[in-house]
């Protein structure tokens, strides 16, 4: 793949949450990458590269992220997408339980995962609240 692409994909991953903002307007036809001009291409390129130079530390993570998007199917994508807008609609108290139970399951393997739901969906709100306390989210 080359490496335009991987740069375009980049930006997609990236500017998501602010793309499926303008999701609901009207539908309207762009043309392929390559009759982009190059002011347009760098309009698109620009985000990416300002997050890239900024955030050292966070550039394995921005290009696994952006070669797993090209491993996804379309169905798959769909998904992420899909939760990408959820998670921009999210109040901040909810993102941080999302954030803490993320960090524990991810630890979990698949069997002790769909316990773990099964036992949160039984918990009362109180009870969650006290996981929470119990397990907060790591410092990001």
């Amino acid at each position: 793949m080359s490496r335009s692409r991987h740069v375009l994909l980049l930006a997609a991953l990236l500017a998501g949450p602010a793309l499926a903002e303008q999701a609901s307007a009207p539908a309207r036809s762009y043309p392929a990458w390559e009759q982009l001009s190059q002011a347009e291409r760098e309009l698109l390129i620009a985000p990416v590269r300002e997050r890239w130079n900024a955030n050292p530390e966070a550039r394995a993570r921005m290009m696994q992220h952006a070669q797993r998007w090209q491993t996804m199917t379309p169905e798959q994508r769909a998904r992420a997408r899909h939760g990408m807008g959820r998670w921009a609609h999210m109040p901040p108290e909810k993102r941080e339980a999302m954030r803490a139970l993320f960090a524990k399951m991810r630890t979990m393997t698949p069997e002790e995962r769909q316990a773990f739901r099964a036992k949160w969906k039984a918990m009362t709100p109180e009870q969650r609240r006290e996981w929470l306390r119990a397990n907060p989210p790591p410092k990001e």
